[in-house]
């Protein structure tokens, strides 16, 4: 088996776990289409892999797939970024709603001893 069969067998086993998970609601939507974009595309290079040489020699890399590791590389980097947005922003929600939380329990120990 080449290395063709691998990559286009991985791209849809890859494109069958990302519906999988949407359709079990584990994978929520925003992120969905993104690996489903994700695995179409590395699907369309498996599938024509001439389709690499064409754009990495219209964008001057002379190494095809060197464009496989730069996208991946950035594509990697906005997405951890992207992530740590999120996190901050449920972190600063978690830390608002404890501090709600413990304001409400002393109000209610303040009436208990009343």
């Amino acid at each position: 088996m080449n290395v063709y069969v691998w990559a286009i067998s991985f791209c849809l086993v890859f494109i069958f776990i990302s519906i999988e998970l949407i359709r079990r609601q584990k994978l929520q939507e925003q992120y969905a289409i993104l690996w489903l974009v994700l695995g179409f595309i590395m699907a369309l290079f498996s599938v024509f892999p001439s389709l690499l040489d064409l754009i990495s020699h219209k964008m001057h890399i002379y190494y095809a797939p060197s464009l496989l590791f730069l996208v991946g590389l950035l594509f990697s980097l906005v997405f951890i970024m992207h992530l740590t947005l999120v996190i901050s922003k449920l972190h600063r929600k978690l830390t608002r709603l404890i501090q709600e939380v413990a304001l409400l329990q002393e109000q209610l120990r303040g009436k208990g001893s009343e």
